[in-house]
């Protein structure tokens, strides 16, 4: 068991997957082109715009000599019908140093637009083709490049202009449009091939703005996590035993304090030493990946339950002696070498309190922020450990106002069991709903909720005591603040079990619908009034009937002529459960999605087999891809047709099956209702035409 849990130091206390969809990144999902052309006789410029995604970039066309890294290309095939004139003109690119490559980059953001020339040579119109390919990037990571064939339409000119177009000397054209090109640098080519100027510049300052605020949110989370490690039994008492210890070992005041710093380094070190580590591994992909894998949300479940009692105090999780005795021998030698092996057995000794915190803080940096922001994350966690051996060897005489380590350190550690135990129940809610065993429905999810958080109220106000806790004689004001929180929070619950929405919590609680009563006890919660079912329906989000079957509602919206709304989601997606709660439920949207679409709720993780005659093996791009499960099928249907597998994904289809031309609806960019209600609107203006 303990080799076990000594492997867990980099899996443990996971419950940030939750919040992450499984999902492929796709490189056209991060840059849009759209092409057209300008044209005055027989001259014409095949215009590229390009929307990047905001955090992302892409490289320049031109790439300075040297440089690791795929050029974005926007080429024309040749044809007789025309010949070029110059080369592709892009706007100034932005050049910054990358500390990844440890090169200058030469990259575009926001929106761009590339240009070339082209002298029209026939009479006739004619279909120009050619191709385009990028490589997009974020700052921690890139996906592979990717090209594709596009074409437009391109008017021909009069016979005599045309004439004169096969006659003119392509040198001579090149030279008169040099200018033009992305190598001279030239400011009035910049303006007209990028009409954005001031407001291209806000753009990009806004990026580094929300880039920096990223990394500061992210330390300091961090921090605080490292702070909350800090204030644990198995760490705090080591403050003034360890800076006494360098305090009196040293022969004068200034060695104590170089010791004390080194140790503090040493304990930063060993914390950066660890992300490192996680990304080199590339674990944090494989934990993103496997985020709604059913086996691994069930050992989720268990560890984080484990963990929980060991917080409450039924037994100890402790790493191998071998790991800590080691460590201690080599403490022993004394010099920055035994110092820093005496931060290692710190951070070896302290791992059944710490472990839990820095494994959720790995997981969810590393699963969201990138790599940077973890290298950052973690030189945060592992500032906040350090930082009071560095203080007190600088003021030794604050020693003296310091807390004893009393029973107030096992409150903290008991209040943190109850958490973990209260979010273990999450991951096995994911593989209830995913699997459809109907055992952890909406209300008996809820009502564990409040007997975790009742039992911890009453232990807050000191009615209930656990192994290791002191005689409570008086509350301080402190814990009786957070015991009221924790009652109001308490309190807040229970209306759930009469179909309150719980806003707060809805991204944590199965779907409303999956419940044995789906307005709550009593039938009191809901929306309103449910329609009538017809075959294949079930009640869904907000009470709204919804399919469950793309054919059966394909042919129930044309019997009413109405639109379908396909949304492409998961039993264990919590974005889709924010979604369906706090968005389809306002004011202006369920009102369009009771009455004026049809919904068909395509579930990509539904595990129900297909019938035998259905399971195939096709081919999505250049991967063979399994039918197996109903939920395999409309995962095809969503990468086969939209070339993306995130959830939640809706789209809006004419009642004969065909897109409305008003693009897709996603977490990111709709979770606020004002806008998904406009896309909705336009979407269903557009079905009418």
């Amino acid at each position: 068991m303990k080799v076990l849990f000594s492997f867990l130091l980099l899996l443990t206390f996971a419950s940030q997957l939750s919040y992450v969809n499984a999902q492929v990144e796709y490189p056209e999902d991060k840059a849009k082109w759209t092409f057209k052309v300008e044209q005055k006789g027989c001259e014409a410029t095949i215009i590229a715009e390009v929307a990047i995604v905001p955090g992302w970039h892409i490289n320049s066309v031109v790439l300075p000599k040297g440089t690791f890294g795929s050029p974005t290309k926007y080429q024309l095939i040749p044809s007789k019908e025309y010949k070029l004139v110059g080369s592709v003109t892009e706007p100034k690119a932005i050049v910054k140093f990358d500390e990844a490559s440890g090169e200058d980059v030469s990259i575009h953001e926001g929106k761009i637009v590339l240009k070339q020339k082209i002298l029209v040579l026939t009479d006739k119109d004619f279909t120009l083709k050619g191709k385009y390919g990028f490589q997009p990037c974020d700052e921690s990571h890139c996906l592979f490049p990717y090209e594709s064939p596009f074409s437009v339409k391109v008017k021909g000119c009069s016979e005599d202009d045309a004439a004169i177009a096969q006659n003119t000397d392509v040198d001579s054209a090149n030279t008169a449009n040099a200018s033009q090109t992305p190598a001279s640098g030239d400011d009035n080519n910049e303006d007209a091939a990028n009409p954005k100027d001031d407001e291209g510049e806000k753009a990009v300052a806004g990026k580094d703005d929300i880039s920096k605020k990223s990394l500061w949110e992210v330390f300091f989370l961090a921090f605080f996590s490292g702070f909350l490690a800090l204030i644990m039994p198995c760490v705090f008492p080591m403050i003034p035993m360890t800076v006494s210890f360098f305090t009196k070992r040293s022969k004068t005041r200034a060695q104590g304090i170089r010791n004390s710093f080194l140790y503090g380094g040493s304990i930063i070190l060993i914390h950066v030493l660890l992300a490192v580590i996680v990304i080199v591994t590339g674990l944090s992909s494989l934990l993103n990946e496997l985020s709604t894998n059913l086996y691994f949300n069930l050992f989720f479940f268990a560890m984080l339950f484990v963990f929980g009692l060991s917080f409450l105090g039924a037994f100890e999780i402790q790493l191998p002696s071998k790991w800590v005795n080691k460590a201690d021998e080599k403490a022993d030698k004394g010099g920055v070498v035994g110092i820093f092996f005496m931060a290692l057995v710190l951070s070896l000794a302290s791992f059944s309190c710490t472990g839990p915190i820095l494994g959720d803080l790995l997981v969810h940096i590393s699963s969201s922020g990138g790599n940077m922001a973890l290298l950052v994350g973690m030189f945060a966690f592992g500032l906040a450990l350090a930082l009071p051996f560095m203080l007190f060897a600088l003021f030794p005489s604050w020693l003296n106002s310091m807390p004893s380590s009393g029973g107030w350190l096992n409150v903290v550690k008991v209040f943190l069991g109850f958490l973990e135990i209260a979010f273990a129940f999450k991951f096995l809610s994911t593989a209830d709903t995913t699997m459809q065993w109907h055992l952890l429905e909406r209300e008996v999810f809820i009502s564990i909720w409040i007997a975790v958080f009742g039992t911890l109220a009453l232990y807050m106000f000191g009615k209930l005591r656990l192994p290791h806790d002191s005689p409570v004689e008086k509350l301080s004001v402190g814990r009786t603040m957070i015991a009221t929180l924790t009652l109001a929070f308490t309190l807040y619950l229970l209306p759930g079990l009469w179909g309150a929405p719980l806003k707060l919590v809805n991204a944590f609680l199965p779907p409303d619908f999956y419940a044995e009563s789906p307005k709550g006890f009593g039938g009191g919660g809901g929306s309103g009034a449910t329609a009538h079912l017809e075959e294949g329906m079930h009640e869904g989000p907000q009470g709204i009937p919804a399919f469950t079957d793309y054919d059966k509602a394909l042919a129930y919206a044309q019997k009413v002529n109405k639109p379908l709304f396909v949304d492409f989601t998961g039993w264990g997606c919590v974005n889709c459960r924010k979604m369906e709660q706090s968005v389809w439920g306002e004011p202006g949207v369920i009102e369009h999605l009771r009455n004026d679409v049809v919904i068909v709720s395509l579930y990509v993780d539904e595990r129900t087999e297909l019938p035998k005659s259905e399971q195939k093996t096709i081919k999505l791009g250049d991967r063979d891809f399994s039918l197996v499960t109903v939920g395999n099928k409309w995962t095809a249907k969503q990468i086969g047709e939209y070339q993306t597998s995130s959830q939640p994904y809706y789209v809006l289809q004419t009642p004969d099956g065909k897109d409305i031309p008003v693009g897709s609806a996603n977490y990111q960019n709709h979770s606020n209702p004002k806008v998904f209600q406009a896309w909705l609107e336009k979407g269903l203006k557009a079905s009418k035409k």
